[in-house]
């Protein structure tokens, strides 16, 4: 594996430990902008891991059609990717909320961070599978 990959991966290992963290602790938005943070940085470490174009974008959509046209898992749905892309921006800055009940909650960071969990699971598995 690349040091650039290890190292976008310990990024998302930290983002998921503070995600938890922040929900055992009832810090809702902190809690889903970190579940955010480590699906973005975990497709992103196997974005650069196959030498794919590095995009600088947020977008889990984008990043999972990226890795899906190049034959790679992902782990996450497309409803998922829109759940996901949907929490950025909110969980961030104080705007107008695009979560369901216009404010975050347990049950939705639970759900993103099944999300995190799962996305972090097949992307170590992929890495490993093809020997990198």
């Amino acid at each position: 594996m690349k040091g650039e990959t290890s190292t976008w991966l310990g990024y998302a290992g930290e983002n998921l430990a503070v995600a938890r963290l922040s929900l055992g602790q009832n810090y809702l938005n902190a809690c889903l902008q970190n579940t955010q943070q480590c699906i973005e940085k975990s497709l992103k470490a196997l974005v650069i891991e196959k030498d794919l174009a590095f995009r600088k974008t947020h977008n889990i959509q984008e990043l999972a059609g990226q890795l899906a046209e190049a034959g790679l898992k992902t782990g996450i749905t497309e409803d998922e990717c829109d759940l996901i892309d949907a929490i950025y921006l909110p969980s961030k800055y104080p705007m107008s909320n695009v979560l369901p009940e216009a404010k975050a909650s347990t049950d939705v960071c639970r759900q993103c961070l099944d999300i995190a969990e799962r996305v972090v699971g097949v992307v170590r598995k992929c890495l490993d599978e093809t020997g990198d």
